[in-house]
């Protein structure tokens, strides 16, 4: 059988670069020699060769988060040069990346999701807004970049300086920054698999570690700063319930292949997070977790997101 060419895209210019790379390293070592031949390219040098190669490519497999990634703007290069791709199209992608437009979505559809307001870089200043949110939104906050992943920016403000301070923080990544009113509860994440028909792997339980007030940048990289746990103890009612929510995110914002949403489990309701198009695939990463306890290997996973991406849109 004739092997499918492979590209696999890692690295990038956003500042989860190192992830991505890590990510890239781990497919390509998993990746089944004997049904793939694989050519690697890194969108931050190697954009004129993959357009190169495009014509004999079969099928596109970025390992990228952040910007010129994961939020569309490669997959709609890819799309314009006719080569699959896994994970979700140009839409889907860059309204998952967009926090505020991600937000507006689950709420027309009817799903729960935290209180929040924005403050924008250059308006007012950081402490007039500052004060105008806490004002308004009230303290504790979680203050986020509003379209970067991994944690990038993320800082949990319980006083007006701080959150002054965390705006200031999050300014430095995005020209937006994104306040939300402070859940506390538990944390968990839902994989999804596929396209018009996708399964809900099941949940895993987040517990970070001493010193990690949420699941921030080195909960998630840095071994042992955090728990993860699978299969975690929900009830039968609220496993199922959780995992209808990570499908009803899935289809909202029109992912393929594969979407992970997270969630904290607050007063008894699953608030949900953010929505990621390309999660992780690095050894620490949540997406292998929830798979290998779903029964797939880290190798049988990568097959199954090829085979979504070859599949008609």
């Amino acid at each position: 059988m004739k092997k499918l060419r492979l590209a696999l895209l890692s690295g990038g210019t956003s500042s989860e670069r190192e992830v991505s790379l890590a990510s890239g390293m781990e497919v390509a070592a998993a990746l089944d020699p004997s049904r793939y031949e694989i050519l690697r390219f890194d969108p931050a040098t190697d954009l004129e060769a993959l357009v190169r190669e495009s014509p004999g490519l079969d099928v596109a497999f970025p390992a990228l988060h952040g910007h010129r990634g994961e939020d569309g703007a490669l997959q709609g290069m890819l799309a314009m040069l006719g080569v699959p791709c896994v994970g979700s199209g140009v839409l889907a992608s860059a309204l998952a990346m967009d926090k505020r437009m991600s937000k507006d979505i689950y709420r027309l559809r009817g799903l729960p999701v935290a209180a929040d307001d924005f403050a924008e870089r250059g308006g007012a200043g950081a402490r007039a807004e500052a004060a105008r949110i806490s004002g308004g939104l009230g303290l504790p906050a979680v203050v986020k970049p509003l379209d970067h992943g991994s944690s990038v920016g993320m800082a949990l403000a319980r006083t007006p300086g701080e959150l002054e301070s965390a705006l200031e923080g999050a300014w430095k990544h995005s020209p937006v920054a994104m306040a939300e009113r402070y859940l506390a509860g538990r944390e968990y994440t839902v994989a999804v698999l596929g396209n018009g028909n996708p399964a809900a792997l099941p949940p895993i339980e987040i517990v970070p570690g001493p010193g990690h007030p949420f699941f921030d940048y080195g909960a998630k990289y840095l071994e042992g700063e955090c728990r993860e746990i699978v299969p975690c103890d929900l009830g039968p009612a609220e496993d199922r319930e959780i995992r209808r929510l990570a499908l009803l995110a899935h289809a909202a914002l029109g992912c393929r292949g594969l979407s992970r949403t997270d969630f904290i489990l607050s007063g008894g309701t699953f608030h949900l997070l953010e929505t990621n198009t390309l999660p992780g695939l690095t050894p620490q990463s949540l997406l292998p977790k929830a798979a290998r306890a779903h029964g797939l290997s880290f190798a049988e996973l990568l097959d199954i997101l090829v085979d979504l991406a070859l599949e008609p849109a």
